[in-house]
């Protein structure tokens, strides 16, 4: 058993509160992720990875407590790896659906309060090779942060995985740091200057309540950030749709055949558009395909997606806690035809680039974190009436990466609701792949793989299209000619 003894309180910042604080037991804030290896880890090899590269990071060790001043963190003085590392195995025949079943049970339970918040469970007899299935609260970290932890844990070789006791060399710090360059830039590019911003502003969360004006600093006087929360708040209530209901207790969650991240950039190149348009228009789509096997007619609505958008300079990249603000995307379910909805999808994330509506949101849960509890609960609540989803889009390492002397073939996570959403999408690149993942309350979506097949039928007709139609790198172009 490790001990530590050290009963000092760190204060909890006032964004990691807000997602302390707003879990219920409809919406649990537990980030839930897999990991795919090639051959069963060792367990005492792989409990030291831990304890020589997770527990570096002190939060860890760290129970998430609150009392009536406020949250804060406290080392856990009988903190003990066992009750946090597992080996289990699935019944049956082990296969999809077991694991399924298995993982949708975790994403319903939630983690021990008096602990540290997080999970390993080690699955070693599914069908396709072992799983390690991690839960973290996302008080303690958001996605950004935990590729960073990732990669703490990992090496890009299965030997060097092994080498625990040795320092890195120079050259694997190198190709670490040019990994998390790869995940932290790309949201650099799209929002530079809100990045800029956060550079010349230490913790805007606790800043902004004494000095609001701080949040224009470096922006231009143009941008009136009261206007963009005001427009936020002011924002239509998401329409019922088979997506949105009364919330039960129970998730269930699924996961897609990855698709190869070389033929979604090729139909991004060819239509002038990105990735990440190009895989929004995608899932825009297989949630119309849904709709419509259900009888729920897409063609009127419009659905919204609260986006997680990365405001992390590079400088903070290895700190844990959240680093983020949201922004709500207008998903384009009412359009029938892939390449319109790709232009709607592409048209409404250059929109959104040019808002602030992510640093109003980082600034709000600084203070719904500050507020009293029933006040958060109102706010939230009719914040995420506004929305029908949480869909977040990150970028993972292009490299294979090993742990405890074992390749990590598949990446995979899912992401919690708040308030009234009840169904979350992931999406992960990692070594030239793309992985998509929803999770969603039982009561809205019962089988949930039904909706995540229609993944990769819906990105088989870009691929059609581009065959049967030469373009010359710009849809607004070429488009309405094409329909």
């Amino acid at each position: 058993m490790l001990q530590y003894l050290d009963g000092k309180k760190d204060p909890m910042r006032k964004v990691d509160t807000a997602w302390l604080r707003m879990e219920t037991p409809h919406n649990l804030m537990m980030i839930t992720g897999l990991m795919f290896l090639d051959e069963c880890p060792d367990i005492d090899v792989f409990k030291t990875v831990l304890i020589k590269k997770f527990l570096t990071f002190r939060r860890f060790r760290q129970c998430a407590n609150q009392n009536k001043t406020g949250c804060f963190w406290q080392e856990d003085k009988y903190f003990d790896m066992a009750a946090h590392v597992r080996r289990v195995a699935l019944p049956g025949k082990a296969d999809y659906r077991e694991l399924q079943d298995y993982v949708s049970n975790l994403a319903s339970s939630p983690l021990d309060k008096n602990k540290p918040l997080w999970s390993f469970h080690i699955v070693e007899n599914y069908l396709k090779g072992p799983v390690v299935v991690v839960r973290i609260h996302h008080s303690y970290a958001d996605g950004i942060a935990l590729i960073q932890v990732l990669l703490s844990m990992t090496s890009t070789g299965r030997e060097k995985s092994l080498q625990l006791d040795a320092e890195e060399s120079k050259q694997e710090q190198h190709e670490k740091l040019d990994l998390l360059h790869q995940v932290i830039n790309p949201a650099k590019k799209q929002f530079n200057q809100s990045l800029k911003l956060l550079n010349e502003i230490a913790g805007l969360g606790k800043e902004v309540l004494h000095n609001p004006g701080l949040l224009e600093k470096g922006v231009g006087e143009s941008i009136n950030l009261m206007e963009e929360l005001v427009s936020a708040l002011a924002l239509s209530n998401d329409p019922e749709s088979v997506f949105k209901s009364e919330l039960c207790t129970r998730k269930r969650v699924a996961w897609s055949q990855s698709l190869p991240l070389d033929e979604v950039k090729a139909v991004a190149k060819a239509t002038g558009t990105t990735v990440n348009d190009v895989l929004i228009a995608n899932l825009a789509g297989a949630l119309r395909a849904y709709m419509l096997d259900k009888g729920d007619d897409p063609d009127e609505k419009i659905i919204r997606a609260t986006v997680p958008v990365n405001l992390r300079p590079l400088k903070h990249a290895k700190e844990l806690g959240n680093h983020f603000g949201l922004v709500f995307l207008n998903l384009p379910v009412f359009e029938a035809n892939p390449l319109a909805r790709l232009a709607y999808v592409h048209e409404e994330m250059n929109a959104l680039k040019k808002s602030k509506q992510a640093l109003v949101t980082l600034s709000l849960l600084s203070l719904v974190g500050l507020a009293p509890t029933a006040i958060q609960n109102l706010l939230l609540h009719q914040f995420s009436k506004k929305a029908t989803a949480v869909l977040t889009n990150v970028p993972g390492p292009q490299v294979p990466l090993y742990i405890a002397g074992c390749e990590i073939t598949k990446l995979m996570f899912w992401v919690p609701q708040n308030g009234t959403i009840g169904m979350g999408i992931s999406i992960l690149s990692y070594n030239g792949s793309v992985e998509f993942g929803l999770i969603a309350d039982k009561n809205l979506v019962p089988q949930p793989h039904e909706v995540i097949a229609n993944f990769p039928r819906q990105f088989a007709q870009f691929s059609e299209l581009m065959m049967l139609h030469p373009w010359d790198g710009d849809i607004h172009a070429e488009l309405f000619e094409f329909i």
